[in-house]
């Protein structure tokens, strides 16, 4: 990095964590208020703060790593549903849910199950509320931003670290969360998500942009390889706009077009049936009943601040497409060969297995036999040894068919025989990271200062996520044990489980790099 972009990164984390500092410092943790402004900012939250928090605790590197790599794989656009939804459902969470929760004076979404049933269902979902979050989303971002960290420092080793190593960006990650959030409560976090929400926005946009750009100078005769339109021809796109070329080059028709908002009922991941009926269900339960992300709600200095807060997010949350699903096809388009790459240095592990025809079987995806055909079929050999079954002769075999046989030959396979791995054509959770690594390279200062609001923003949602886990074990776990505890009891407490929750999702993160999940999105949802 150029030494300006040093300079913009570490000037831009160090403002933003004084003044999350600085602006919590009236927190009096010994007074007879401490807890709550602790973990619910004194209560004196406004609704643009409440807007942006919501904005920045949701937008983190998951989205710009995972959602960009759903839309650079076969969803494209239809991804976009989960921010259309989640505006809907943010209008009604602001005007049906919110006064029932202020009025009851909550803490946690756990508390407010006892004050509707009992204190046994306040107990179940507390207990379960806190395993999912430093389970999943919280080991979720740690790995999206260590994988940031390790796509686009690949070959940096400073002070003898090596930055490409996925375990070493989640360490780093991990602490200085933890260090955010174990000084700062939820007020620090809401003005620094302030602005970092509003920088992650600002350098999304930057992304798209140079991306488009990047798209209207390239070579067609290049970009005519990745087209999901079978129409499109070299001649049409030399005489086309940047956008122009977006729109021919991935508006096919279905299964393959990326432009498509819905999908065939058929489809494993987004049919267009659970855009009627399923995916509400989680919509409603991520934005009206999941802790980090109401938390922020609950600290509203009224309810009509906290919903002109909520409705704030709702529209935010419909710009967020143009800024993370679009820049995940544009890296598909633009650098197919270097997602392709770094799949081979993923799939290097389950390769070896059939090298050492080792007793496990393995899987690929189609992409992964259009690419390396011999080798998809030397995976139906292996699996067939296996299985004790015969193949036929894939040597003209389609990338479809070579699936199809290993389907046929995996399911002889006994049952006792461990399934090894799956090998990947691309690695489509590297889209986001490729661009900035190809696109930031020589604007000295943009680097900076995008990188700095990306990685803001991954510190910005793990400090909301250990802060609302702390808050339910302080609050809802130990306060409920010990009646009489203090007000600077719990917030200790807190501040000790942010410690220990940080230790557990660093663990779990870097195990969420094997291809078995199907890439980070995938496995949040």
């Amino acid at each position: 990095m150029h030494p300006v972009d040093i300079l913009v990164f570490v000037g831009f984390i160090a403002s933003v964590i004084t003044i999350g500092l600085w602006q919590s410092r009236s927190e009096e943790t010994h007074s007879e208020h401490g807890a709550q402004d602790y973990f619910l900012a004194g209560r004196g939250l406004t609704w643009w703060l409440v807007g942006f928090s919501l904005i920045a605790a949701n937008i983190s590197t998951e989205q710009f790593v995972g959602m960009s790599g759903e839309s650079a794989n076969w969803l494209g656009m239809a991804i976009a549903s989960y921010e259309w939804m989640a505006a809907i459902t943010l209008v009604v969470v602001a005007f049906v849910f919110l006064p029932k929760f202020l009025k009851s004076g909550i803490y946690t979404i756990p508390e407010f199950l006892e004050y509707r049933y009992d204190g046994l269902a306040r107990i179940i979902m507390a207990i379960s509320t806190m395993i999912i979050l430093v389970g999943v989303p919280t080991a979720s971002v740690i790995y999206s931003g260590a994988k940031v960290i390790c796509v686009y420092f690949q070959g940096y080793t400073p002070l003898g670290i090596d930055l490409s190593n996925i375990t070493v960006g989640c360490w780093i990650i991990g602490v200085l969360a933890a260090v955010y959030v174990f000084a700062g409560g939820l007020k620090a976090c809401a003005w620094a998500d302030l602005i970092q929400g509003s920088a992650l926005i600002l350098g999304g946009a930057i992304i798209a942009y140079l991306a488009l750009g990047a798209l209207g100078a390239a070579d067609p005769s290049e970009l005519i390889t990745t087209a999901r339109n079978a129409d499109v021809t070299t001649e049409q796109l030399t005489d086309s706009t940047p956008i122009q070329r977006f729109v021919a080059l991935n508006k096919g028709a279905l299964p393959d077009g990326k432009l498509h908002m819905k999908r065939p009922i058929n489809d494993p991941k987004i049919p267009w049936s659970a855009l009627v009926v399923g995916l509400w269900i989680p919509n409603f339960f991520y934005w009206g009943l999941n802790q980090y992300i109401t938390q922020r709600t609950l600290g509203a200095k009224s309810l009509a601040e906290g919903q002109m807060g909520v409705v704030f997010a709702a529209f935010l949350k419909l710009l967020i497409p143009f800024v993370v699903v679009i820049p995940g096809i544009l890296a598909y388009n633009l650098y197919r060969h270097d997602l392709a790459s770094q799949a081979d240095s993923k799939n290097a592990a389950v390769q070896d297995l059939i090298t050492k025809q080792e007793q496990q079987s393995v899987t690929f995806t189609e992409a992964y036999a259009e690419l390396h055909p011999q080798e998809a079929a030397n995976v139906v050999a292996h699996n067939a040894r296996l299985s004790g079954a015969g193949t036929s002769d894939l040597s003209a075999a389609t990338a479809g068919e070579i699936v199809a046989a290993n389907a046929l030959v995996i399911a002889e396979i006994p049952a006792d025989i461990k399934a090894g791995g799956t090998l990947v054509g691309y690695d489509y959770d590297a889209a986001f990271p490729t661009l900035l690594r190809n696109l930031l390279a020589n604007r000295i200062g943009v680097q900076g200062f995008v990188l700095a609001a990306i990685f803001g923003a991954v510190v910005s949602s793990l400090a909301s996520m250990l802060n609302s886990a702390s808050t339910i074990f302080a609050m809802d776990i130990y306060g409920k044990a010990k009646s009489n505890a203090s007000q600077f009891e719990l917030v200790t407490v807190g501040r000790i489980c942010t410690i220990v929750f940080v230790l557990i999702a660093v663990l779990i993160a870097p195990q969420l790099d094997s291809p078995k999940f199907g890439g980070i999105f995938t496995f949040i949802q």
